[in-house]
């Protein structure tokens, strides 16, 4: 008689870039072929409880029963054309259950994927010929890198601009790439701020919160575009009170929330 067990994991580790100790960003390969999804959707990763944990994680109270598949969704970051892999930007929560157990991954590790990507935090809900304002704060940045990845392959009228919030400036996750693409679209503009420029002197950029960058013209000034509803569409995510804040300058504008099937001039997904 057999005493082979299944496995559930369906998918591979094939590629793991530490931007720091608490930020990776982790390339999956599933077995099966790829799912198709838009730009901005998130795909569930998943591992059992028996799986390590970083040595930085928590006391787990209570512990997880080894068996037991912790399953959690994430913001795909590669485009939607590529279909060698699925592209994830993970931050540490060192008091979690998932994470710390994703960033003990290692090249060639298995994982659990889910067999398909969902929400509606898509390019799809922008009026054509819109610009689109891309802000977040920390791994929020996610969805947008996807949608740039996919759309800038094409897209050369429409104008993005990302407006990007950390703490550090070794907190700016996929800087490089978003300063390179910079460069070479005349329609991507890029604003990458710190919170802390104190404990980081050799940062060039704008300093503050999201918000404050906002109230200062930091968009209107680096891309010659208006804060203006009838111009722009803007997306948020990230820390849930930035979202709130920023939603809030951005009604006084003119701006509108999008809430479910009414869709406004504000779309919005918080990461906690």
């Amino acid at each position: 008689m057999s005493t082979e067990t299944t496995s559930p994991y369906n998918a591979t580790v094939v590629g793991r870039e530490e931007i720091h100790p608490e930020l990776v960003v982790l390339r999956v390969r599933p077995d099966a072929p790829l799912f198709d999804f838009k730009p901005g959707q998130f795909g569930v990763l998943g591992l059992q409880g028996s799986a390590p944990r970083v040595a930085e994680a928590a006391a787990e109270e209570p512990v997880t029963e080894a068996d037991k598949m912790i399953r959690r969704a994430y913001s795909i970051a590669s485009s939607s054309v590529e279909r060698r892999y699925i592209e994830f930007y993970l931050t540490l929560i060192t008091s979690g259950q998932l994470t710390p157990r994703l960033f003990a991954l290692k090249h060639g590790s298995r994982v659990f994927l889910g067999p398909k990507a969902s929400g509606v935090f898509t390019l799809d809900r922008v009026a054509p010929g819109k610009s689109v304002i891309l802000i977040a704060t920390g791994t929020g940045l996610a969805p947008y890198i996807s949608m740039l990845r996919t759309m800038l392959m094409h897209e050369t009228q429409r104008k993005f601009i990302v407006l990007h919030g950390a703490r550090y400036s070794w907190d700016l996750g996929y800087r490089g790439e978003l300063e390179s693409l910079a460069r070479l679209r005349p329609n991507f503009t890029y604003i990458p701020s710190i919170t802390r420029p104190d404990q980081d002197p050799h940062f060039v950029g704008r300093t503050g919160r999201i918000q404050t960058i906002l109230e200062q013209g930091a968009v209107e000034q680096d891309s010659g575009l208006a804060l203006d509803p009838a111009q722009a569409e803007v997306f948020l995510c990230g820390n849930p009170e930035m979202v709130k804040v920023v939603k809030a300058q951005l009604e006084a504008k003119g701006f509108t929330s999008s809430h479910g099937k009414e869709i406004g001039t504000i779309h919005s997904e918080e990461y906690w």
